[in-house]
């Protein structure tokens, strides 16, 4: 599992990815070295220039990874035409990807809920 979020503020990446490694761990999901990644500043930033979702993608790319825990979805894109550029390539690379704060974009995601 990759682990993905955007802080609101540098320094505090680490809480919230905590939280999400805490999420994994009770699951018995394991997260390989650099796979847990975070972003610092607003959601509304496009997802090509945030650092950190680009190793998720180099990850997700090599196959080191077959799911991504995001606290929302909003974490991954938050602009409607990002999220459709990212949800169709998240899905073309066969990850599966688990909110753990539900949101209404998560039916696209679910088993038993993806869209074509």
């Amino acid at each position: 599992m990759a682990l993905y979020a955007v802080a609101p503020l540098r320094g505090v990446e680490h809480l919230v990815l905590d939280d999400l490694a805490a999420y994994a761990q009770d699951r018995g999901w394991t997260v390989p070295a650099g796979c847990a990644v975070a972003d610092a500043g607003p959601l509304n930033q496009a997802p090509a220039v945030r650092a950190g979702w680009q190793k998720v993608r180099a990850a997700a790319t090599g196959r080191l990874v077959h799911g991504l825990v995001v606290p929302s979805f909003p974490h991954i894109a938050y602009r409607p035409a990002d999220w459709d550029t990212e949800r169709s390539w998240l899905l073309g690379q066969g990850l599966f990807v688990i909110a753990t704060v539900p949101t209404e974009l998560q039916a696209g995601l679910e088993p038993g809920g993806l869209r074509a």
